[in-house]
Parts: C-alpha cells; structure tokens; sequence
C-alpha cells in the first residue's frame, strides 16, 4: 500500500513525486491520459518505490487508509470535476489535497462541502517550480485543521529547509488560507519580477550597459541586501549565450504573459480596500507589455525626451541598488498588509512571523531578507505595516535618497518605472498626515451629499453642508464599500 496517491504528471505532479519518493514514501500515480503513467513508470521512476495506476478506483485501491490524495491538475473545473469522481471512492476521514494554483474562495467553498461528506480537505500553496518541487518546495497548507497532523510528517519531509533544517511548511489556516497566502507570494511574485525588469531597462536604454555589465552588477547585489532567487537568476539570464555565442534574453520577445494569481490578489486588494499599488502596477505592466503591436505602432507617432547618459555610471548603480531594494520592502509591506485585512475578514488567524519562514526557502521570492520580517513580527505580532518596524524604517531611510534619484532620472529620460515609481507614492501616502482627501470628500458631498467628518469633531460624526444654497439639507446614506 501506498503512503500517497497523486494524480496529475505534468512537470510539477512528476517531480513532486520523486521528491516524496527520495524522502521515504512510498507514491501511486495516476494520470487521465494513461499512456503518461506508463511512460513515468517505466522512465523516470523505474526501480523507485512508485506504482501505476490506470483509473480512479485503482489508485484508491493502493493508498492506505486514511487515504491522502493530492490533486495536481489546472486550476478550475478540473479541480472540480476530479473531486465528484473521487467521493463516491473514499471513505470517511479520507484526505483530498488540491495543490494547484486554486482560486481561494473554490478553496473555501470545497473545504466546505467535502467537509459535508465526512471528507478532509487541504488546499496548499506550492512555491518553487519545476526545481523546488523535485529538490523542496515552499509549502503553504490550509484547509480542514484536522487533516493536518495526518499530512504533516509528508509535507515537513518535502519542503525546502533552512536554519538547520527548519521546513519551509507550516499550517497556514483553516478553509481558502493557505491558497489565498500563495496568492499574495505569487502578487508579490509579480511585483519583484517588474521591479527588476524596471532597473534592468535603466540600465540597458539609459545607461547603456552591456548584458556584461549588467550581469556583473546584479551578481554583486546578489552577494548584499538584495540576495535572492530572482535576482540571482537575473544574473543568470543576462549571461547565458546560445550555441552562437548570442545572448538570448535579447532575442526574447517583450510581450509578458501570466496566469491569473496576480490579478487574483489585485482584485482581492481592491476587495479589501488596501492600497496594494505596486502589485497592481506589475500587473497592468504586463497587460501592457502584450499590446506589442500597438506599441510598434505607437513609437511611430509619440514621443518622448531624447536623454542620453554621460558621466560616472557608478552613484547611478549605487541608486538602482537602493530603489530596488526600498520598492522591493514596499512590495512586501503592501502584500502583509492584504494578509492582515483578510485574516480579520475570513477569521483565519494568519501567523505572519512563520508564513516569512516558509518563504525563506525553496520558492521563488526567497530572498535575504525574508529572516527580517519574521523577527519584525516575533518583536510585534500585531505590526500594522512592515514600514513602521524599526530594521525596515531605518533601511528605506538609507535607500530613500537613491530611491527618488532614481525616479526623477527615469522620468527625465522617458523610462517608464511604474511599479518603482508607485513604490514610493505608496510610501509618502502612507507617511503624510494631512492627503488632499478632504478636498475630495468636500467634493463628494457637493455632487452626492454623500457627508464627511469633521477635524473639529469625533469620528464616527458625519455632515453635509448646502454648498449652492439650492441643495436641501437631505444627506446621502453613509457607507464604504
């Protein structure tokens, strides 16, 4: 009997598989198109500790009970559809473990409903790619808490591990958690991914800097503060030449795509009601960056400053450094602070200090600094805002002057830096006591009567004001949405 049933062998399902495998658990796989089985079996897990199974009521069969299986399928319907197939198979206390990209509230709604039929169900967030599944991914289960201890000891022994072997795994929360946590790594994801891309373009059309030269600067950050995954595969990018000797990040086609989890946690944010700025702006960078032949088309007719470098490229790099580094503390910042809202919303009771370790290892915004914000909420558990914890306030003062060199330039230059530029708007928003909001409740209330508050009152007190001397003195009901 097997330890685990897994259905699903494309890339991720495959090296999951052997992961488990190579840490001692014995696995059966089954896949739709069976010939895939046959092809896994007789490959890649030949002599290994796996079997085959060619239907449902097959790989039921070989798990032990209580059976524990992970769906690992396109996220949607299918997720759906192979849930009513495998139902009528288990039985009670039997595990269901959707580790997909799922939306939360299908995580939310199926916990429910398996629930409803003596079932377990797990929805963890799986961070890592192709590599981090095979050699130990970032975990972030959540879902039914009594399936937890029973899956434990597998998800533990998979996981990446860091500071002397603590796993990058642990229990996010009941229902949708643990899906709507990968949501936010996969926002902030995005947000990282365009922060780089915005230095990387500074560096090449301002600068003019060779991939050469642009490689060996993001290296050297990758050995400081901006340690990370993704920089570090930047460097990579940068210098990996093809059988010609061409760089191939040149040859690549400036059109982005994605597949939803960024746009999920926009939605969620606007949901909310958080400014989560600059994901949003990595987002719609995207959105833009598809529009390749309107773009061709557009550089025709518009245009724009004509500014070409001259001087010491040095104090420049010295700014990209710290702007990247202060925007990349704001991303973060803005992505905990979605986590904290909807903790509160969904009653999950988010542990931000242990979801900063799972992130620590194995996914793919793994980075330095990620030990920083686990202290940041060790030390304040109930921390508002990771720019209000000292380490982080000190740092975005020391990157601060960069950080605005840095925008000013690229504005100067025509280089559009959205998400680097909505980093900092975010920060003096969040910083300054007194936004111009009153104008614009002044102005809500003169078209709507829609009321405001006074700065001379108690909050909670709302007013209208007659601003023609036509209106009546009948106000709008007061409400937020």
């Amino acid at each position: 009997m097997s330890d685990i049933g897994l259905i699903g062998l494309a890339v991720m399902g495959e090296n999951l598989v052997m992961n488990m495998e190579s840490n001692g658990f014995s696995v059966s796989v089954y896949n739709r198109t069976t010939s895939k089985v046959d092809d896994f079996i007789n490959g890649r897990a030949k002599g290994k500790n796996i079997q085959g199974a060619y239907s449902l009521e097959e790989l039921v069969e070989q798990v032990d009970r209580p059976r524990k299986i992970m769906i690992m399928v396109k996220a949607g319907k299918p997720v759906d559809n192979i849930i009513e197939q495998l139902i009528p198979l288990l039985d009670e206390g039997d595990i269901l473990i959707d580790g997909g990209n799922s939306h939360f509230p299908d995580t939310e709604r199926r916990t429910k409903y398996i629930e409803s039929k003596g079932l377990l169900y797990i929805g963890s967030g799986v961070s890592g790619g192709e590599e981090g599944a095979l050699k130990g991914p970032s975990l972030m289960p959540g879902g039914s808490p009594d399936a937890w201890p029973l899956i434990k000891p597998i998800f533990q022994s998979i996981s990446a591990k860091v500071d002397e072997g603590a796993a990058c795994c642990e229990w996010v929360g009941s229902g949708g958690a643990g899906h709507f946590v990968k949501m936010v790594h996969n926002g902030i994801e995005y947000g990282d991914m365009q922060l780089i891309c915005e230095v990387y373009q500074i560096m090449r059309d301002y600068l003019g800097m060779t991939n050469e030269e642009m490689q060996a600067a993001f290296a050297k950050w990758n050995e400081g503060k901006l340690d990370s995954y993704l920089i570090e595969i930047t460097a990579d990018i940068l210098g990996y030449k093809d059988e010609n000797g061409e760089a191939v990040v040149d040859y690549v086609l400036d059109a982005a795509g994605q597949k939803g989890t960024g746009k999920w946690t926009g939605i969620s944010a606007l949901e909310e009601g958080v400014p989560l700025t600059l994901i949003v702006e990595a987002v719609f960078s995207r959105c833009l960056s598809s529009l390749k032949d309107e773009r061709i088309e557009a550089a025709k007719i518009l245009k724009g400053p004509e500014v070409k470098f001259e001087g010491d490229k040095e104090p420049i790099l010295k700014a990209l450094h710290d702007a990247l580094y202060a925007s990349k503390i704001v991303s973060y910042a803005q992505g905990y602070a979605l986590m904290r809202t909807a903790s509160e919303t969904y009653d999950w009771d988010l542990q931000y200090g242990d979801i900063a370790l799972m992130w620590r290892g194995g996914c793919i915004i793994r980075s330095a600094f990620l030990g920083k914000i686990k202290e940041a909420f060790d030390k304040q558990p109930g921390l508002k805002n990771l720019l209000l914890d000292d380490y982080f306030r000190k740092e975005i003062d020391a990157a601060q002057a960069g950080w605005r060199e840095v925008v000013a330039e690229a504005v100067k230059a025509g280089i559009p830096v959205p998400a680097i530029s909505s980093a900092l708007a975010y920060y003096d928003g969040y910083r300054t006591e007194n936004l111009p909001a009153n104008l614009l409740q002044a102005q809500r209330d003169y078209f709507g009567a829609h009321t405001y508050e006074r700065t001379d009152r108690p909050r909670g007190q709302f007013f209208h004001t007659n601003w023609t001397g036509e209106g009546g003195d009948t106000a709008a009901s007061n409400y937020d949405v």
